[in-house]
């Protein structure tokens, strides 16, 4: 962290953050970043004609009440390179010059109260800037200090503290918290990760502030950088709170779908009343989903923690709970929900279609995999629909894949199996046919060949090319000792391509 360097010369822009200033506006979008060495008071017109550079310049309220001589103090700001003009707002309250400030390049400060008692305040300023800095830190830290491990107090705290600030909390994957969302829409936000036990982020703090000024970054990072430990705090609460939910779901989630054979009527109605209540849906017919991490994550990674997952799904999802359930998330939902359809074979497709959309977006932050079962009449056979997606969802292995429980083919079933144990066996197999396929395609034609049950019309298509060309790759590949159509050779064939087409 770049810290910020108290002891340098004061900015117009630092004199409205810092607040010494009472109910102070800023008119004018160029020279903020002016440095302030002194200050001048003005009671009179004359005493603008001898200004030294640096200077903010304070007309009292008789001089500012002409619009005239506040255009003049402008202008002679401008000539003389002060570095701001300061009056009264009550002064300057129906006409106030921005425009001329603006085009001058001279900030015009509004400001409520006695324009005296605002010269003596930026006097301090500037003759301490160090103690002025000091004095925001210390302000920062009591608010923070006051508001404790909540994230609404402490995000107040902050607003207070930095009011040219926008700030927000997100979940690690960007999903939005708490705060303001105008501080995701920046260009150059200031982030903060709130790392959890394992240095792994429970949650971002993000800033934006209007203060584009070299330095204000670092002063604001000063201020955040106090306001981690109340949000760790917080944030290991709240997800000490949903891993425990997590545990009490996954339970519920098998008391549901596998009841006890002694479970009396009224057990089972509290376990359903307990899924209702947390908005699980529960009258069929249920269309069953499941998610698996399509590739192995890296042994430093940190995990996608189920909070920043749930938090995916409920962007991307397609509705209904996530569950971590034995070794992959689930989901369900209504059959019917969103669809006027009643065929199954129409919901079926339309969940494949969604769960695929899904699980391409998140792929952004995790690769998976999905699968997708049913329809489920009821929780009875639920389980029964889970497991299937679970199934499906295993021989999904390509990122952003999603298999139907039902459709299950040999191509997905070979994919599924050890393919780093088969791949050497593959390549001696196949080795005549890999050292006369220069790019591939022969294997690749292959593979689709016998997916379609050795049909060169069916493979044409999903190739994209003639079925004469399919014909000709199919002679070539025969030439090499190597027939699809032969029960003897077709299994390994088959098998062996899958492996080294996972493999590439």
């Amino acid at each position: 962290m770049r810290r910020p360097d108290l002891s340098a010369p004061m900015t117009v822009a630092e004199l409205v953050q810092y607040g010494p200033l009472p109910g102070v506006r800023m008119l004018g979008t160029r020279g903020r970043d002016a440095q302030v060495l002194d200050v001048r008071i003005v009671d009179r017109r004359d005493a603008l004609d001898n200004l030294r550079p640096h200077t903010a310049v304070v007309l009292t309220e008789a001089p500012a009440r002409s619009g005239w001589i506040v255009e003049m103090a402008l202008r002679k700001a401008w000539e003389q390179a002060a570095a701001c003009v300061v009056v009264p707002e009550t002064a300057v309250a129906v006409h106030p010059p921005g425009a001329l400030a603006d085009r001058l390049g001279v900030p015009l400060l509004l400001i409520g109260g006695d324009a005296l008692e605002g010269a003596v305040r930026i006097a301090s300023a500037v003759s301490r800037p160090d103690a002025g800095r000091t004095a925001l830190l210390a302000d920062a830290a009591q608010r923070l200090a006051a508001a404790g491990p909540h994230v609404e107090r402490v995000l107040a705290a902050l607003h207070a503290a930095l009011p040219s600030t926008s700030l927000a909390l997100t979940d690690p994957v960007g999903g939005m918290l708490a705060g303001r969302r105008a501080a995701l829409d920046s260009e150059h936000p200031v982030r903060l990760d709130v790392p959890g036990p394992d240095g792994h982020p429970l949650a971002v703090l993000v800033a934006d502030s209007r203060s584009k000024e070299a330095g204000w970054a670092s002063t604001v990072e000063s201020v955040l950088r106090m306001a981690v430990p109340p949000l760790t705090a917080w944030a290991a609460t709240r997800r000490l709170a949903e891993e425990q939910l997590d545990r009490r779901s996954e339970l519920l989630l098998h008391q549901l779908t596998h009841p006890s054979e002694d479970e009396d009527e009224q057990a089972g109605a509290h376990v359903r009343a307990e899924a209702a209540a947390l908005g699980w849906p529960l009258a069929g017919p249920l269309i069953a989903f499941a998610l698996r991490p399509a590739v192995a994550a890296d042994a430093g990674a940190a995990p996608l923690p189920g909070p920043a997952l749930r938090a995916l799904w409920s962007r991307y999802g397609i509705g209904g709970p996530l569950i971590a359930y034995e070794d992959c998330w689930v989901s369900w939902r209504s059959a019917a929900a969103g669809s006027t359809a009643s065929d199954t074979e129409v919901w079926l497709r339309q969940g494949e279609a969604q769960l695929r959309t899904a699980v391409r977006a998140i792929g952004d932050q995790l690769p998976l995999a999905g699968g997708v079962a049913g329809p489920a009449g009821d929780t009875g056979t639920l389980g029964v629909a889970l497991a299937d997606a679970r199934a499906a969802a295993a021989v999904a292995a390509v990122p952003g894949s999603v298999v139907r429980a039902d459709r299950m083919g040999p191509a997905q079933l070979l994919s599924a199996l050890p393919a780093e144990a088969l791949r050497r066996p593959a390549e001696v197999v196949l080795a005549p046919l890999l050292a006369a396929d220069r790019d591939g395609t022969l294997l690749r034609t292959l593979a689709i060949v016998l997916d379609q049950g050795a049909a060169p019309s069916a493979a044409a298509e999903i190739l994209g090319v003639h079925r004469n060309t399919v014909a000709a790759r199919l002679e070539r590949i025969r030439s090499l000792g190597f027939d699809p159509e032969d029960p003897a050779q077709r299994l390994a064939l088959h098998l062996a391509c899958r492996v080294l087409l996972t493999e590439s």
